[in-house]
């Protein structure tokens, strides 16, 4: 079998396929998901467009399956690119499952791949607008969210079911952690020659996001990207802009960062209509 670079996808959805489709022509692509159907479907219309992708059935909450979907992967060839789309939502699911797919899943996916991912690589990671919104923490509980080996994360005095009032500020603490690990894992990735960043977007319109429409905080999520600067919510194209120069040669200088796609709800949150006392 004939090597190429590889990328390898989790989370097999608008924004990752976004993605995929700016930088992962000419690669072999690895799309994994926990529904295998979603990776086929998205797989489907990607070999239809000229890609070459393979949909795999992988979970991020497990260790075992990441490390299965990486073996998979480099089958192929060296991992030269890493996308993380991967992430349950609020409305979607309880505290405990947010903690173990996108916080503990999350830091064990970079920290394996860090350990394989090819000189010159690099990854991205959607975290989420909402770890800008949560209050500051601690130097010391970010350095914990930071660096605290991942078969311990889980076990953090911060992370305990009576610290945590609901699933979204479950999803605000998971998303914490993200831009922290990535910080962290910067410096083992620059030791290959490697970069990793976040992104952390607002209101994209996704199958996530309806399901967040309809839901319990559906007419919040509404007020929010109606009362941004942009005054819409984002597309999944737009979060790829960012994503294709932080994955290019042009963001070389660039590793271990977040950046925060919202429309400015961020700042309207802060300081403008969507102050909560306003």
């Amino acid at each position: 079998m004939e090597k190429k670079e590889v990328m390898i996808v989790t989370g097999a959805g608008q924004l990752s396929m976004a993605i995929a489709r700016r930088m992962g022509y000419g690669k072999k692509i690895v799309m994994g998901d926990k529904n295998i159907n979603n990776a086929k479907a998205i797989a489907e219309i990607m070999n239809h467009a000229g890609f070459d992708v393979e949909p795999v059935e992988m979970d991020l909450s497990s260790r075992e399956s990441i490390l299965a979907f990486i073996a998979k992967a480099t089958e192929y060839g060296e991992i030269k690119m890493l996308v993380n789309g991967a992430g349950v939502s609020p409305s979607q699911a309880p505290i405990d499952v947010i903690f173990k797919v996108d916080l503990y899943g999350t830091a064990v996916l970079l920290e394996e791949v860090g350990k394989v991912i090819a000189e010159g690589g690099a990854g991205i990671t959607i975290s989420s607008q909402s770890g800008h919104r949560m209050p500051q923490l601690s130097a010391e509980a970010d350095e914990q969210l930071a660096i605290t080996p991942t078969e311990e994360l889980l076990k953090l005095e911060i992370l305990q079911p009576e610290n945590i009032k609901d699933t979204l500020h479950a999803y605000q603490m998971a998303k914490r952690c993200n831009e922290k690990r990535v910080m962290a894992e910067a410096v083992k990735w620059g030791a290959r020659g490697a970069r990793i960043n976040s992104i952390s977007p607002g209101i994209i319109v996704t199958p996530l996001a309806i399901d967040e429409f309809n839901g319990p905080r559906g007419d919040f999520y509404k007020n929010m990207f109606a009362k941004c600067p942009a005054g819409r919510p984002g597309t999944a194209d737009e979060v790829a802009n960012v994503a294709e120069l932080l994955m290019s040669d042009k963001a070389a200088f660039i590793t271990g960062a977040d950046f925060l796609i919202d429309g400015g709800a961020t700042a309207s949150y802060f300081y403008g209509p969507l102050k909560p006392e306003a």
